[in-house]
């Protein structure tokens, strides 16, 4: 019997509320606010990209309205990149060790820190 190997872990270094820009599919060139992030799936969801239709039916218990709803759908972590505040381009990130000894999130064009 064969073992299965353990998915190798990398960090995820977009966080939420980081603004990015789509580099790839059918919403590329889109920039938008990262809302929600699933490590395991290694996917974001990035407000106004990836609209898909959900069908909901009406609950009158919790007050929902059946329909067609337009909703934010998840985005591959390798076709999104960050935007600098700074120089506000699309980078990648590095990690800068600070005074304190402590590591924080940098650009790779202008090496200028990034919030949060």
């Amino acid at each position: 019997m064969r073992q299965r190997r353990a998915p190798e872990k990398h960090p995820i270094l977009i966080r939420r509320g980081d603004t990015v820009k789509i580099m790839a599919g059918r919403d590329k060139g889109k920039s938008g606010r990262v809302l929600s992030v699933d490590p395991v799936k290694r996917r974001v969801t990035v407000e106004h990209a990836n609209i898909i239709k959900k069908h909901t039916k009406p609950n009158p218990s919790k007050n929902i309205r059946g329909g067609i709803l337009d909703k934010e759908g998840p985005i591959h972590l390798s076709n999104v990149m960050i935007v600098c505040p700074s120089c506000g381009k699309h980078a990648r990130i590095g990690a800068t060790i600070l005074s304190d000894g402590t590591k924080a999130r940098s650009c790779r064009r202008c090496h200028a820190a990034l919030e949060g």
